[in-house]
């Protein structure tokens, strides 16, 4: 349920009010922006450009010939759980050249989604050495595009070589319900996580 931003005008309600920050990362035309859209309680925010002739020299559209504008910044979205507790989600851009800011998106936050799609699953090799090398807990939901082969959870940890403690959770990211299931495998990876340190 969502609660109007007037309930947070009150400055006592401010001040309990504890906000989380999870990022949704991946490869170039996974489905990130679309995620975040999916399940945010508000008009996401988007910084998207379209692709332009110049681009084609440095972005590599195998696989997402049809893509024509992509993230340059982040996509923002919020949810609201409950009147004290807020999820902020930051999608990240996909393309090697924008990495720089994954650094500074990553800041605060508590845990990821790499999105993968199975079809070109090396573009989720540096998402996952990303957050493995900052000691982020993050969770692979495996996009399931139309006319995709399905494979099992267990093929997909095979094929990026994730530990048994990494979750893997197929889903559409056009989906809110699908979407709205995967972060919430994500918070309890992250509170399982929490527990073992």
């Amino acid at each position: 349920m969502a609660y109007a931003i007037s309930e947070y005008a009150d400055p006592e309600r401010l001040n309990t009010v504890q906000t989380i920050k999870l990022l949704i990362a991946g490869g170039f035309g996974v489905g990130k922006t679309t995620m975040v859209g999916a399940v945010s309680e508000i008009a996401p925010l988007r910084t998207e450009e379209r692709l332009s002739e110049i681009g084609t020299a440095v972005d590599d559209l195998t696989g997402v010939e049809g893509k024509s504008t992509t993230t340059v910044a982040l996509d923002f979205g919020r949810i609201t759980i409950n009147p004290e507790l807020v999820v902020y989600l930051f999608g990240t851009p996909g393309q090697d050249r924008f990495w720089f800011v994954w650094k500074e998106l990553s800041v605060g936050a508590i845990g990821a989604v790499v999105l993968a799609d199975t079809r070109r699953l090396p573009e989720s090799f540096a998402a996952v050495d990303y957050f493995e090398s900052r000691g982020i807990p993050f969770v692979v939901a495996a996009n399931c595009f139309d006319g995709a082969e399905i494979y099992a959870e267990d093929e997909i940890r095979g094929a990026l070589d994730l530990s048994a403690g990494i979750p893997v959770q197929l889903c559409d990211a056009r989906n809110r319900e699908s979407v709205k299931n995967v972060l919430v495998r994500l918070l309890q990876h992250i509170q399982a996580t929490a527990a073992v340190r």
